[in-house]
C-alpha cells in the first residue's frame, strides 16, 4: 500500500474536512496517507471528482506510487494547477503554464 498525498488549492472548506477524516494534513492543504490501499484511493478521488464536477472552483492533485507509470508515479488532477506536467522520455518535467 503506497503512500498518497492530495494538494488541494482554493477549494470548498468541505474537501478539507473529508480529506482530514481520511489522511494526515502535514502542511495547510497538503494532506497525506502512508499505506491507502488502492480501492480506498479510487473511492476518495471518486468522491472529490464528483464535488469538483458539482462546484469547480480551485484545483486538487493526487499522487502515488506507480512502479509502471512515468517516473514511478501517478499524478491525477482537478481544476487548473498552476504548472503544467510533461511526460518527456519517462521523466516527468515541470512547465509554468501562461
Amino acid at each position: 500500500m503506497p503512500l498518497v498525498m492530495v494538494v488541494t488549492r482554493d477549494v470548498a472548506d468541505r474537501y478539507r474536512g473529508f480529506l482530514g477524516s481520511l489522511m494526515l494534513e502535514v502542511a495547510p492543504t497538503v494532506y497525506i496517507s502512508p499505506r491507502m490501499n488502492p480501492g480506498v484511493r479510487v473511492r476518495t478521488w471518486n468522491v472529490l471528482s464528483n464535488w469538483h464536477k458539482n462546484e469547480p472552483q480551485g484545483s486538487i492533485v493526487m499522487v502515488w506510487r506507480d512502479v509502471s507509470a512515468t517516473g514511478g508515479i501517478e499524478i491525477a488532477t482537478l481544476g487548473t494547477p498552476p504548472r503544467e506536467l510533461i511526460d518527456v522520455d519517462g521523466l516527468w518535467l515541470v512547465r509554468k503554464s501562461s
